[in-house]
């Protein structure tokens, strides 16, 4: 029983990875991809091995075929505090949880990887006034962020109460058929 419970995750966990990178590989608005939803999606509710990896895998696999860039470690670790994050949410469909876990998401990923952009490259002057300049300048990406993982937690969560909303019902047809 276990081992099929295990190799189940396994396979979500590697669905959710496939979809993923599939995701950041097709044309999209900047921002306006899975791997917040998937981090939070993952960190609430698989064993939190696998929840720690999730995003992680994802970004690791879809940059080697995008291309890295300066910065990206900053990008990387929003996603893994992402993932954490997720974790708080642990064991809940309660969608006024996933939508705060979905917002939260997004301001993780907003703060970590612009302040990545502003410390690791020259586009901003390395001071006060030029971090404050590079978080105005992603405000746009902020949105695409927002309405990215909004729409996706929504998916997947969603996706997820109505599976298990299932196996119950078919739980207690098999039980009424054995009475």
């Amino acid at each position: 029983m276990e081992t099929s419970v295990n190799r189940r995750l396994a396979y979500v966990a590697a669905g959710l990875v496939v979809a993923g990178v599939v995701m950041r590989l097709l044309p999209h608005l900047p921002n306006l991809a899975p791997v917040g939803a998937i981090a939070i999606f993952g960190g609430a509710l698989l064993p939190r091995r696998v929840a720690w990896w999730l995003p992680l895998a994802i970004m690791v696999a879809s940059d080697a075929l995008i291309g890295f860039y300066d910065g990206i470690w900053f990008t990387w670790i929003a996603f893994l505090l992402v993932g954490l994050f997720g974790m708080a949410l642990r064991h809940t469909t309660n969608p006024r949880r996933v939508v705060y876990g979905a917002l939260g998401s997004s301001a993780i990923f907003y703060i970590v990887s612009n302040f990545g952009v502003w410390a690791s490259g020259d586009m901003y002057a390395h001071t006060w006034a030029g971090l404050m300049e590079c978080y105005a300048m992603g405000l746009p990406f902020l949105r695409n962020t927002l309405a990215g993982d909004l729409l996706y937690s929504s998916m997947l969560f969603g996706a997820y109460a109505l599976a298990a909303r299932a196996v119950q019902r078919n739980s207690v047809r098999s039980l009424d058929s054995l009475a």
